[in-house]
């Protein structure tokens, strides 16, 4: 089977929570947080020693972009680390906050939706080859996203009530409720270049990072940010399944749906899957049931392709799980597992501790707190400490990957930075060049993202080495 990058974009959430009078907006609270990264970098838009990149995104947003992964376990431990990265900041921003004479906290949340009702992303990128046929894998991709949800979803409560537009099994409108995912509400179409507005599942933009006449990118943009590092590993996995079967163009059924936006929606908020929606043909089909054939057709590709990663025996047991949850309602069997069913646990134990529903403001704190990213105050966390949360990986190899590069184009991407940091060499790095901007003859463009030596960068690092004026030390310290 053919190699695969991957990589995740994560915007958080930011708030500064006053002990007294003196709020302070996102965008000063962004700045406070930002602060030891342009003390360091001189810019808020950074490549990190770990191959990833660091920024302040449209709209006052920490992102985390990790390097590129050709192996899940590397992408989820790189996607951690920039929690760990953030906690640090936001530790710091603490330290300027007081100097500032400012007495509150900043609050960093991975996840989706503020209490405004803004909307942000977590982007997932798989590079394809470019002899694929994109736009008819797209279409055939679209289903499976719409309806991944009731298995990768974060979870979200709706203290407000099922919206008015829902199916009458979904509920009352005006009702609280609980639904599968929090970006459901927020995509528009199946696909299209745009980001912001009318937000499609798929981002079409032809930007594979990467030599172009060999590779493409698909890049997913519905997806919940996950805590769990199983729910992560779940929705990369049974993503990256599917779309191998798509490229070997392994028969699977037509469920080309009719309205994206509507049954995303539909999906979302009935947490029986079972409420049908229309399919352009005209016939219907519900969440569960399309779950099923992608499962079940899984199954069949792996047996006679062999699994290609070790997890791929857990992701296949992991899926058939959380389907036979849905389907009989009883979640004990994955509410350690997967993000919407480890909260709801939580939550409808506050509930039935005399909480008054999820209307209850306590119960929508628990909703954001579960997203902290604080290591000691965050509701994960705290699970995650308690056996209550399931984890793949230890805190050392978390910390790691805060520093040390996966085996990708991102290893030579880290040493470059590391050895022109050390020479005292101002630089300039994006995902494919490396450039002295003293030396502009030093401009070295890396296609391959499966690479991880280059013998023009070797000599390069070489005499950076030699002239190396100072030790190296760790980003924001």
């Amino acid at each position: 089977m053919q190699k695969r990058i991957f990589g995740i974009e994560t915007e958080y959430g930011i708030t500064y929570v006053p002990d007294s009078l003196g709020p302070i907006g996102p965008e000063e609270a962004s700045r406070i947080l930002f602060k030891p990264v342009v003390d360091t970098w001189r810019s808020t838009n950074v490549f990190l020693p770990n191959g990833s990149r660091l920024y302040l995104d449209v709209g006052s947003h920490p992102e985390y972009a990790t390097a590129e992964c050709t192996t899940i376990t590397d992408l989820i431990a790189q996607d951690k680390a920039g929690e760990v990265l953030f906690a640090d900041l936001v530790n710091q921003a603490q330290d300027t906050l007081e100097a500032e004479d400012h007495h509150g906290r900043i609050y960093l949340f991975k996840n989706n939706v503020d209490s405004a009702g803004n909307s942000f992303g977590s982007h997932e990128n798989y590079l394809l080859e470019r002899k694929v046929e994109f736009a008819k894998l797209t279409t055939s991709l679209i289903p499976f996203l719409i309806t991944r949800q009731i298995i990768a979803g974060a979870g979200k409560v709706h203290p407000q009530g099922v919206p008015e537009w829902a199916p009458r099994p979904l509920g009352k409108a005006g009702e609280p409720s609980y639904s599968f995912s929090q970006r459901a509400d927020y995509i528009w179409e199946g696909a299209s270049t745009a980001t912001t507005r009318a937000r499609p599942l798929i981002n079409t933009r032809d930007e594979p990072h990467a030599d172009a006449t060999l590779y493409r990118r698909m890049h997913v943009i519905n997806g919940d940010s996950n805590m769990s590092e199983t729910t992560s590993l779940l929705k990369i996995g049974s993503t990256d399944i599917v779309l191998r079967m798509l490229e070997d163009h392994y028969p699977l059924r037509n469920f080309e749906i009719s309205d994206t936006a509507t049954a995303l929606r539909v999906v979302s908020h009935d947490l029986s899957a079972r409420e049908p929606f229309p399919l352009r043909d005209g016939s219907f089909c519900c969440a569960l049931d399309m779950q099923r054939h992608y499962l079940d057709s899984a199954r069949n590709y792996i047996e006679h392709h062999g699994a290609h990663h070790e997890h791929v025996p857990y992701v296949l047991d992991l899926w058939e799980r959380t389907l036979q949850a849905i389907e009989t309602g009883e979640y004990s069997s994955i509410d350690t597992e997967i993000d919407w069913a480890i909260k709801k646990k939580l939550l409808d134990s506050y509930i039935a501790r005399g909480a008054s529903g999820y209307a209850d403001p306590r119960i929508v704190q628990l909703d954001f707190a579960y997203h902290d990213i604080d290591p000691d105050r965050g509701i994960f966390n705290v699970l995650a400490r308690a056996g209550r949360a399931q984890r793949l990986l230890n805190a050392e190899s978390i910390q790691r990957a805060t520093m040390v590069p996966p085996e990708t184009r991102a290893k030579i991407r880290g040493e470059f930075i590391r050895a022109s940091r050390a020479a005292g060499e101002p630089f300039t790095v994006d995902w494919v060049h490396l450039r002295l901007n003293n030396k502009p003859q030093f401009n070295i463009v890396c296609q391959d993202p499966f690479e991880v030596s280059n013998s023009e960068v070797q000599a390069l690092l070489e005499t950076l080495r030699h002239n190396s004026a100072q030790q190296w030390a760790p980003p924001f310290v």
